[in-house]
């Protein structure tokens, strides 16, 4: 019998299981990134898929449907994810090596889906589709997806998984049972990360905002050094090179998603140590933090400001322009001068 990877998923696992006979055609599975959502997705998509008479609330692991899906390779099932995301093949097309992948699900690959859902089913007459981040969908893309929610062939499942839920149409929202998935309780994350040999798991959950995956994932990593040195530069303004600093930082290259990640983590922590007392995600920059906490106020509207440059990430904007902007525009928060237009 197929089991699930992660303990803290038995709890959510349980409530949504007592609820098989009852599966919408669309759920909507949310929570923060890194807790598990795709795990507890793809267990749904392999129960859902399972060929066995007595399966009850598991897969087994066992039948043609569930060794299929392990492999990868079930006629009666798709993953459509962004191609940044989907594992890396090899290409002989020279030109296609050096293409970088889409961050973004686009129309192309709605109507590839749409040309499968409404195809007759190889097995039993389920056709299962995890959407994974559904928030990836371009505007084009989520309309001709809404058009498929709102006509769902007969046996066709969708399993969206979502990030950022609110960014996704409500058209499409209102059309999937929401099912939200909660933080894992801590000490539960600390007991699984030490099992799997990270040393002093509490910080990289810390880093990680809670969330034990991430937290994996930010253990064994290969970007700690680039963190640390914008830490460093962010912790002494005085001193801060801000054209320097965004032609390292676009060097390294790495998604602008994530380093303007680190910019609202540094900043969330400041303003919450100056008016708090407490510190989320960089408990081991505490004093570094307590000198720029002591203008939390003046960060605030610079807060919504990296809140807003975190929505257009996946974007192609120019990152090292995008950098000098947000970096240029905390020395002025910092300063109390006004937001550079």
């Amino acid at each position: 019998m197929s089991a699930l990877p992660y303990p803290w998923l038995a709890e959510p696992w349980q409530e949504l299981s007592r609820e098989l006979d009852r599966l919408p055609h669309a759920l909507l599975l949310t929570g923060e990134a890194g807790i598990g959502k795709r795990a507890l997705a793809q267990h749904l998509a392999q129960l859902l898929l399972c060929e066995a008479s007595e399966k009850a609330t598991e897969p087994c692991g066992e039948c043609d449907g569930c060794r299929w899906f392990l492999a990868g390779n079930h006629p009666d099932f798709r993953l459509l994810q962004p191609a940044s995301e989907a594992d890396e093949s090899e290409e002989s097309n020279d030109a296609k090596k050096t293409k970088k992948p889409s961050s973004q699900i686009s129309v192309d690959d709605v109507r590839e889906l749409a040309d499968f859902v409404n195809l007759s089913a190889h097995r039993q007459g389920r056709r299962v589709t995890i959407v994974a981040p559904a928030e990836a969908m371009n505007l084009a893309a989520a309309n001709a997806f809404l058009k498929t929610l709102e006509e769902p062939p007969a046996g066709a499942i969708f399993i969206l998984i979502a990030d950022h839920w609110r960014r996704l149409l409500p058209t499409i929202r209102s059309r999937c049972r929401v099912f939200p998935l909660a933080m894992p309780n801590h000490q539960a994350a600390v007991q699984w990360l030490a099992s799997q040999g990270i040393v002093n798991p509490e910080l990289h959950l810390a880093h990680s905002g809670g969330a034990p995956l991430a937290a994996l994932e930010d253990a064994g990593a290969a970007w700690h050094s680039i963190r640390q040195q914008l830490l460093e530069k962010l912790a002494e303004p005085a001193a801060l090179n801000v054209l320097a600093l965004a032609a390292e930082l676009e060097k390294a290259k790495l998604e602008t998603g994530i380093l303007v990640e680190w910019l609202q983590k540094w900043v969330y922590d400041a303003i919450s140590l100056g008016m708090s007392g407490q510190i989320r995600y960089y408990p081991d920059w505490q004093d570094a933090l307590a000198r720029v906490a002591l203008r939390a106020g003046q960060l605030l509207p610079y807060q919504q400001q990296l809140n807003e440059a975190q929505k257009l990430a996946h974007h192609p904007l120019n990152q090292r322009l995008v950098l000098e902007g947000l970096l240029f525009a905390y020395l002025d928060a910092l300063r109390g001068q006004t937001q550079r237009g």
